[in-house]
């Protein structure tokens, strides 16, 4: 594998808030050439006006992320790090959650990561090496009710980086997979939209609608402030050999051993009363 340069150029999707923004910020802390890229440009003014090279990009179009890649590697000459942190979470029953809703679901958390690695990996391959950096998920460990279409998303993105990881290695591409716990976000904006109309008036979960808008917000429960986590992470990240699966912030590996070792049918029912299901019984 190809060592870091002295100050690496990491290009970073989904960078107007939470963890993207965050991450822009430890990097650059730690002397990094960072790329930070969002859906709205504007909304990284501050980081362009930092001196970060900002730009345009939906992860789901890949003309778009055709041209991020090569203005990045235009403008800084390589790319060291890639970060797929572009995501969102589809709340709410399965029953109720619609195709298009899925499907959306899938190709920002699933598709759109893999089409950035797809081409990125060329670059990188043609460089000597890079790192490809999938933000996943402990939902993605730890499936609950509620959040079935996100939960899903995650644990294909975790399947996918596996198999990546091992693919690329021999081209001196690492893929290292982060899951994180429950990190502090103003997801508030995004769950309400997230699950507008998702719960109809004929839906058979009607009498638990608390308990599903309390599944969308539960990562703000006794969260890791986004800060904290992010630093945590580059520090990782910028190491010589950065671990293959990295678990940061709150619940990230409690819930992960609890899945381990409570039996199949004590997860289900403390999960089912968590959340209200077996009032519905």
């Amino acid at each position: 594998m190809a060592s870091l340069a002295a100050s690496p150029i990491v290009l970073i999707t989904g960078c107007s808030s939470g963890i993207g923004r965050a991450l822009c910020w430890a990097f650059y802390r730690q002397g990094c050439q960072v790329v930070a890229t969002a859906r709205s440009v504007e909304q990284l003014d501050d980081l362009k006006a930092a001196g970060m090279l900002t730009l345009a990009l939906d992860v789901t179009d890949a003309g778009a992320i055709a041209r991020a890649l090569s203005t990045a590697f235009a403008e800084k000459g390589q790319i060291d790090i890639v970060v797929n942190n572009a995501g969102f979470g589809q709340f709410g029953p399965l029953l109720d959650v619609d195709q298009q809703r899925l499907q959306q679901q899938f190709e920002t958390n699933v598709f759109a990561p893999m089409m950035v690695a797809q081409q990125a990996a060329p670059i990188m391959r043609g460089q000597g090496g890079g790192t490809i950096v999938n933000i996943g998920s402990v939902s993605g460990i730890v499936t609950t009710p509620f959040a079935g279409a996100y939960c899903a998303s995650k644990a294909a993105l975790h399947s996918l980086s596996e198999a990546l990881r091992m693919e690329l290695s021999p081209f001196g591409i690492r893929v290292v997979t982060v899951q994180p716990g429950a990190i502090v976000s103003s997801i508030g904006e995004a769950v309400q939209k997230a699950l507008d109309g998702v719960v109809s008036a004929e839906s058979w979960y009607v009498p638990l609608e608390q308990n599903i808008q309390e599944r969308a917000t539960l990562s703000q429960v006794g969260a890791t402030p986004t800060a904290v986590f992010a630093t945590q992470l580059v520090r990782q990240l910028l190491q010589p050999e950065p671990p293959a699966v990295i678990a940061l912030g709150n619940k990230s590996v409690w819930l992960v051993l609890l899945k381990r070792v409570l039996p199949r049918s004590l997860m289900d029912f403390l999960l089912m009363r968590r959340f209200g299901l077996l009032s519905l019984k």
